[in-house]
């Protein structure tokens, strides 16, 4: 059965997938926010600080692939029901938490409702959406997803200075039994007939075992040391796990990571530069928040809403910076962007105690919007459509996973490389030499990034025979969806 876009049932249907997508939106956007208090309450070093930023990542890195395929089998609805009141639970708990330990502990719970909800938001508009009204449905979702994440910094940021840092969890909850209930009662469900009835188990086991390894090992570097025992069994047991999920891919007969994709050059290509480009965007946004408030002496709400401008410009211009990929072909904004974003990182980089919002942030924030803006449309649209139709789903769910894992392992080392060394994130004079630094590893970064855009990207896009599924972009701010090309190198 499907549903119109005009009609009362698609209206249903897009609210439970926008409030469901945007349940993570928004909690994606505002524990950053939250950090300074929350270490203060806590007493919390930097580690504490670090896992509650990647124990939520690193369960949702590992499992989001899984979640799509438990969708695709055992039903898409059903699946996004159970991850909404997993993650309903989970805010529950870390609202609750009276310590670090169980705090981080419930942020990983809550990836894993993230995992199980994320994918099934665009899985459920495509299978339940007339074909004639896929495109608009999800571009509404698209849209609307971009305003959630406008409206987060807003939200968090007026919690935490009237309230406590413990609403930005507990407010989920209401939202999630609001979704549940819209979702049971209008949202049809579908699933993939044609879906691998054995998952990659193995896979998921070995991928978790890797990222969990290394993210550990690194951000227990600072105060441990780097010939502490834990910190070499640890990042021993990351390489080995990350090892042992490309050979398990490698032999599944029903992989989680279909290894051939990246037999297209301009695939890996693209998702080289999603690396880089979004470890980089871990760094940013996991500490200019910190340095804003803590160092510079910005209120929660207008730290918060510091980088605004970033968000609203790229609901403004990805769309058009979609379309001009599409003319000009990817390389060139692939390339332009993120030396772009490199400079608005060295502006910020000089965001210290005497800041102001109007002359030191305001300027940076504009232009990394507008690198991100020229980046993230034509990099997306590239990773899609330099694969096989047929792949487009797996080609998607992969550039999503590596753009996470990106973000979970910046979080992991940038201190470490930026001198923190056992200093805490909350002291000013610890944190400022260190987020100095940060800036300056992470412009690095898309500087590496553009060089791996102009070197290996292909200077144009061929329209293939027929388009590719619409998608959204990968992780931060969603997009207006456009129509990935099949790449062709000139």
């Amino acid at each position: 059965m499907t549903v119109r876009y005009a009609e009362p049932a698609g209206r249903w249907v897009l609210l439970a997938t926008v409030l469901g997508s945007g349940l993570t939106f928004l909690d994606a956007t505002v524990v950053n926010i939250a950090l300074p208090r929350i270490g203060e309450d806590f007493g919390a070093d930097a580690a504490a600080l670090q896992w509650t930023v990647n124990g939520y990542t690193l369960s949702l890195a590992a499992l989001i692939l899984l979640g799509g395929s438990l969708g695709d089998r055992f039903g898409r609805r059903r699946v996004f029901v159970i991850g909404v009141a997993w993650f309903a639970v989970s805010s529950l708990l870390c609202g609750l938490a009276p310590n670090p330990e169980t705090l981080i502990a419930a942020r990983i719970l809550q990836g894993v409702g993230g995992a199980l909800l994320t994918p099934g938001s665009l899985a459920i508009l495509e299978a339940s959406f007339h074909p004639d009204d896929r495109a608009k449905a999800i571009g509404a979702w698209s849209g609307l997803g971009g305003v959630a994440g406008a409206i987060g910094p807003f939200v968090g940021g007026w919690l935490l200075e009237v309230a406590s840092w413990r609403l930005i969890f507990l407010i989920n909850v209401p939202l999630a039994a609001v979704v549940a209930a819209v979702a049971l009662r209008h949202v049809p469900e579908s699933s993939n007939p044609q879906a691998a009835r054995t998952l990659d188990v193995p896979g998921v086991l070995t991928g978790a075992v890797g990222l969990a390894g290394l993210t550990y090992g690194f951000t227990a570097w600072p105060a441990m040391g780097p010939t502490s025992p834990v910190v070499l069994a640890t990042l021993a047991v990351g390489v080995a796990g990350m090892a042992a999920f490309i050979i398990t891919e490698r032999r599944s007969a029903h992989p989680m990571l279909p290894l051939e994709v990246f037999a297209s050059k301009a695939f890996t290509a693209a998702n080289l530069v999603t690396f880089a480009v979004y470890a980089a965007l871990g760094g940013v946004f996991f500490l200019v928040v910190l340095n804003l408030q803590v160092v510079a002496g910005f209120s929660p709400l207008a730290a918060g809403t510091a980088l605004l401008p970033v968000t609203l410009l790229m609901l403004l211009l990805s769309a058009r910076a979609g379309a001009l990929g599409q003319r000009i072909g990817p390389r060139i904004p692939m390339t332009a962007g993120p030396a772009v974003c490199a400079v608005a990182l060295l502006l910020l980089a000089r965001v210290g105690p005497d800041a102001t919002y109007v002359v030191d942030v305001l300027p940076a924030a504009i232009i990394l919007g507008l690198g991100l803006s020229l980046t993230v449309a034509p990099l997306t649209a590239t990773a899609l459509g330099s694969v096989d139709e047929s792949h487009a789903g797996v080609a998607s769910g992969v550039n999503n996973a590596v753009a996470r894992a990106a973000g979970l392992l910046a979080v992991a080392v940038l201190p470490l490389a930026a001198g923190i060394g056992t200093g805490s994130l909350t002291d000013p004079g610890a944190l400022a030499p260190a987020y100095r630094n940060a800036m300056l590893i992470s412009a690095g970064l898309l500087v590496v990034g553009a060089v791996i855009a102009a070197v290996w990207v292909p200077s144009r896009l061929v329209r293939p025979p027929s388009p590719v599924k619409v998608h959204c972009a990968v992780a931060g701010t969603p997009l207006h969806p456009s129509r990935a090309r099949v790449p062709e190198e000139v």
